[in-house]
């Protein structure tokens, strides 16, 4: 495994990939998911509650770069309180690709590194090769917690084999449909969620119910072609564009990435998907103004659709997707080699993703729980949301993580990406033909994987 050459590429390509950032899941068009939190840093050496692990005869300082609107620095300040020899240093920041990169400069540097870092998912392909710049968190117990989450969850900071795990679960983000109510039921559509669920409960159905609606509205009934490409593409099994074991291309022999191509044409040529770019104004003008009745999105798109739609209040529920799941979004708490604290940092980080934390973190900041008992746990089953007319959402939050199935993506993911998702706007911009845009995509992908 050639670490320094995989962070000298890592630290090069900084400069191109500045203006990108992955909101969750594999994608560089995620950098507008989540809210920002500011940066800053604290000192956190106030007396915590839980007192799981057994003190540390030295005073202990540990450092903890936190990522995006997070509570861990509350936290970390209850932790201290019953850990009163441990000292939690925060350092925060809401810019998601300074923080990978400032952390890919340090291990380089072979200085400057935290001793725990929260890594957002979007990058796991960076640092996952870099191996030996991290401890390997089944050496520090990891393995005996591992039941109590998410096994796809678990699997995306894991070796290929498992022996080496990487990070321990925080939140995720399960694809579910939201969808307008009001829309709905004016097109003759089921209004509630398990209606609307059970009427497109196949992506056949989906497409049937999609051109029902386009003829009898003459609006879209999908926002992006980017969602609903991305939809089918995450309930691929195992694999997307490249095998895991060789990490060869196999996009062009993956049914699912093809279905996901022609049923993306499909809704672009009957009229049904809109030709609106995700994050642009006209996208978070269309769900206030009712411009389509659908969006196929992550947990935390819940807040976009109420940022962009604060007067649609009440209009809005949640379905779930034909045919399985994917997830886009979530992190993982790591900790470099650097870090000269492992066993106390470990059981800090593994006290932070517990049950009971991940519930507070769901409660006060709307982070989706990778702990799946939480799922039937009253506390979590009960929150009703007045923007979704009272749904329990968590409950369809809760279905969708279950549907999930574990995939691997491969460092080559987002660039292999955007060339299928810029043939499709080719199709939907230029009318240009689909059979020659896969072609190309395909081509593109083809040439990058030789070259790299």
């Amino acid at each position: 495994m050639k670490t320094g050459k995989n962070l000298a590429l890592a630290l090069a390509s900084v400069m191109l990939v500045g203006s990108l950032a992955a909101c969750g899941g594999n994608n560089a068009e995620n950098n507008a998911g989540k809210e920002n939190a500011g940066n800053n840093a604290s000192s956190t050496n106030a007396p915590a509650t839980d007192a799981a692990t057994s003190e540390p005869a030295e005073k202990v300082e540990l450092s903890f770069w936190t990522l995006g609107n997070v509570n861990y620095e509350e936290l970390a300040n209850e932790y201290t309180k019953e850990h009163p020899n441990v000292t939690i240093k925060i350092q925060n920041t809401g810019d998601q690709t300074a923080h990978h990169n400032n952390l890919t400069t340090a291990l380089s540097a072979g200085s400057g590194a935290p001793d725990i870092f929260q890594l957002e998912i979007g990058f796991m392909e960076r640092f996952i090769s870099a191996q030996d710049k991290f401890y390997n968190l089944n050496d520090l117990g990891a393995k005996d917690i591992q039941a109590n989450y998410l096994d796809w969850k678990w699997k995306q900071a894991s070796s290929i084999d498992g022996s080496f795990q990487l990070g321990l679960p925080t939140d995720i983000g399960p694809t579910v449909v939201y969808y307008r109510t009001d829309l709905a039921e004016a097109a003759g559509l089921p209004s509630d969620p398990e209606g609307f669920s059970a009427a497109i409960d196949t992506w056949d159905k989906f497409a049937a119910v999609a051109k029902a609606y386009k003829d009898k509205t003459g609006k879209y009934f999908s926002d992006l072609t980017d969602l609903t490409y991305n939809a089918l593409r995450d309930q691929s099994a195992d694999e997307i564009y490249f095998g895991k074991a060789d990490g060869k291309f196999i996009g062009d022999t993956n049914p699912q990435v093809k279905k996901a191509y022609d049923f993306t044409v499909k809704g672009i040529q009957e009229g049904w998907i809109s030709n609106y770019l995700l994050w642009s104004p006209e996208w978070g003008q269309g769900m206030s103004d009712g411009s389509f009745a659908v969006v196929m999105g992550p947990a935390w798109m819940a807040g976009n659709i109420k940022s962009n739609a604060p007067d649609s209040a009440g209009k809005w529920k949640i379905a779930q997707l034909p045919e399985g799941a994917g997830n886009w979004g979530g992190s993982f708490i790591t900790l470099p080699k650097e870090g000269k604290h492992p066993k106390e940092a470990y059981d800090f980080i593994q006290w932070l993703v517990n049950k009971d934390n991940q519930l507070e973190s769901f409660k006060t900041k709307g982070l989706m729980p990778s702990i799946p008992a939480l799922y039937e746990d009253p506390a979590f089953v009960d929150f009703k949301d007045d923007f979704f007319g009272g749904q329990q959402t968590a409950v369809e939050f809760g279905k969708a993580a279950n549907r999930v199935k574990p995939v691997y993506y491969g460092p080559l993911h987002d660039q292999t990406d955007t060339f299928f998702k810029n043939a499709l706007k080719n199709v939907i911009e230029k009318k240009a033909d689909p059979a020659k845009e896969w072609d190309e995509a395909v081509k593109q992908a083809k040439t990058l994987a030789e070259r790299s």
